[in-house]
């Protein structure tokens, strides 16, 4: 067996016994299930003689250390808490996330000796505190409830609740300086949209280009989710790979493949923590950094293996992600049906290569993959999945790389000159103008989706499994029961 595919299915097994382990299986039944999965592999290695299958009883095992990993990062996490809760005390604690703005403040802190942990606190608008902050607080702690949410805040190794405490602030600057700074050259970007642009359309740009959604109305949050098209603000593959592409295109006319590769790179990094390293984010990055790398030393790209080498690491840095992060499960999901389903799609359909007028062919495979991919995890997440979000986002998809494009320009130009900001502003808003406008019209006319039992998921990924294997099969059942002219 190559050693790509070693590689392949080592993180693979090692990510099975992760979600066995944080689906709530005991450590004794994925030992033995797995034991028993090994068993299997060996049989039907020495009746067939299959080489490939002997590698895979070896290889299997590592869904036990997946699991181990699992139980010890969880029990390490709790053994390094010291939180008191239920009871009115001081404590002090730094601002280690960029702040969450908007009716009110939540800011993430590490708490200080003598506690440990981290915290999630709820304050009103002012007074305004920023990332790194080091503040005194005097409140009640108390841990999240119900436990889905518990769950949520957990992946993120928040372990407790403060509403509304007093505070004190102490000292700045606390935290990483180049962090800081990135964290001001996004707000001083989204300062710069909302100089040149009304309200609603500068809270849109902000949300695609840099995934801020914090200045989104109410009425917009439900205009993008009966429509469908609430991924457009949730920093994807698609916003990163229009990023490395500009970015590379211009390092490379003045710059050595190397130089550029480095700054590339650097690049990436950057925008990612800028931008809070959420899980679509992060996966798209590591893929992002896998294809650059591959091009850069001249080795052939596997999607197959960049896609389990991204979802690896992310799980190994938090194994937590896997279970109770919808961002993270969304954004490989639809990956993965973009790059199995998207094919089968435009086999079926006997689709041309080309991508067509503004790429129209390319942005309809890319969405409806992705969208029947992801469908059952936004019924089950979000009680909703929208029958006209498909034409909706073909629409709206083949203008976003211009308005992304244009919208990094207007941020940067705004910091030298607010005349000339707004005059490009007035090019963005017609991009602008158009998206809107579609988001609400087919938030109007969506054709929703509600509910999805158990079964159906099952045999709905069911039916994209054989689609996909077995296109040909597929098409020669639907020319049986299509009348014949």
């Amino acid at each position: 067996m190559r050693i790509y595919d070693i590689a392949f299915y080592i993180a693979g097994f090692f990510i099975l016994g992760v979600l066995a382990a944080s689906s709530g299986l005991n450590f004794p039944i994925i030992i033995m299930a797995t034991i028993l999965m090994a068993a299997i592999f060996l049989l039907i290695g020495y009746l067939r003689k299959i080489p490939i299958v002997f590698w895979l009883t070896s290889l299997s095992l590592f869904i036990i250390v997946g699991a181990f990993y699992y139980f010890w990062w969880n029990s390490y996490q709790v053994k390094n808490l010291n939180i008191v809760f239920n009871q009115k005390i001081n404590f002090q604690g730094i601002v280690i996330r960029n702040p969450e703005r908007g009716n009110q403040q939540k800011l993430v802190v590490a708490l200080q000796p003598p506690y440990s942990g981290k915290v999630l606190i709820k304050l009103r608008s002012y007074p305004s505190f920023d990332y790194g902050d080091l503040i005194n607080f005097e409140g009640v702690t108390k841990g999240p409830e119900p436990a889905q949410y518990a769950n949520y805040l957990g992946k993120d190794g928040i372990f407790g609740i403060v509403d509304y405490p007093k505070t004190e602030l102490m000292a700045k600057n606390q935290g990483s300086a180049i962090k800081s700074q990135l964290f001001k050259l996004k707000e001083g970007l989204i300062s710069n949209f909302q100089k040149t642009l009304s309200a609603e359309k500068s809270a849109f740009l902000s949300g695609i280009t840099l995934g801020e959604r914090t200045e989104f109305s109410k009425e917009f949050k439900e205009a993008m989710s009966k429509s469908g098209t609430t991924h457009l603000v949730a920093l994807s593959g698609y916003n990163i790979t229009i990023i490395v592409l500009v970015i590379a295109a211009f390092f490379s006319r003045f710059l050595s493949r190397k130089t550029t590769f480095v700054l590339t790179i650097l690049a990436i990094f950057g925008f990612v923590l800028m931008t809070g390293a959420e899980a679509s984010v992060v996966r798209a990055a590591i893929m992002g950094f896998i294809a650059l790398l591959a091009s850069q030393v001249s080795r052939l790209y596997s999607i197959r293996n960049a896609i389990v080498l991204a979802a690896f690491f992310m799980v190994l840095i938090n194994p937590r992600v896997l279970r109770f992060d919808v961002g993270f499960q969304l954004s490989f999901i639809a990956l993965l049906g973009i790059v199995y389903l998207g094919p089968a799609i435009q086999k079926f359909f006997k689709m041309k290569e080309e991508g067509g007028f503004l790429g129209w062919r390319r942005n309809f495979l890319t969405t409806t993959s992705a969208q029947l991919g992801v469908a059952p995890l936004l019924i089950i997440n979000f009680s909703q999945f929208s029958l006209t979000a498909l034409l909706a986002n073909v629409l709206i998809l083949e203008v976003i790389p211009p308005t992304m494009f244009l919208g990094f320009l207007l941020g940067a130009m705004g910091f030298f000159s607010t005349a000339l900001a707004t005059i490009l502003s007035w090019f963005i808003n017609l991009f602008l103008v158009y998206e809107l406008t579609l988001i609400n019209i087919f938030a109007k006319i969506s054709l929703p989706i509600t509910k999805i039992g158990i079964s159906g998921i099952i045999i709905y990924y069911l039916i994209i499994v054989g689609f996909i294997v077995y296109p040909h099969t597929i098409t020669r059942i639907i020319n049986i029961f299509t009348p014949k002219a």
